[in-house]
């Protein structure tokens, strides 16, 4: 099971470290992992997708809780946030494709930020189910470039 976790976090130096450290020794893996700044400019926000069950998701929690710089941490069930994800591709395409890898894009609401001769980069934001969607169509064109953030989320109730 996966699950996502918000911690907010003092913007200091090294915190990104130690919070990474902590994972890895304790053999916690990070599916996904995205920083950001907050409208505080002392705080971060993590947004951290780990994959186990409820108990390694306890015990992340309770190793996260005693590092110093962190704030706050909220789990995330998928029922309660608004998550996206942004992804940059660069697609193969010719005169006989291009039109099809654009229609779709269009379906999709993906942008093409670049255009060359053989390719062209797209960028797509949606939920996680939404872009492996797209991810599939677009790879029988051949995907030669992919760079994807990683999840961030909102409660879709404010505390």
């Amino acid at each position: 099971m996966r699950h996502t976790i918000s911690v907010l976090v003092e913007n200091k130096f090294g915190v990104l470290t130690r919070i990474a450290g902590m994972f890895s020794g304790r053999g916690f893996n990070i599916d996904s992992l995205n920083v950001g700044p907050t409208l505080d400019p002392t705080t971060s926000r993590m947004t951290i997708v780990v994959k186990g069950d409820d108990t390694t998701l306890e015990q992340v929690t309770k190793q996260l809780n005693k590092l110093i710089d962190v704030i706050k941490i909220e789990d995330f069930s998928d029922e309660e946030i608004v998550e996206r994800e942004l992804v940059l591709m660069r697609v193969n395409v010719n005169s006989e494709t291009r039109a099809e890898v654009m229609q779709i894009g269009d379906i999709f609401r993906a942008k093409i930020i670049d255009v060359q001769i053989n390719n062209l980069a797209i960028e797509i934001t949606g939920n996680e189910s939404k872009i492996d969607k797209f991810l599939m169509l677009m790879g029988k064109f051949g995907i030669t470039e992919l760079t994807r953030t990683g999840r961030v989320a909102l409660a879709r109730k404010s505390h």
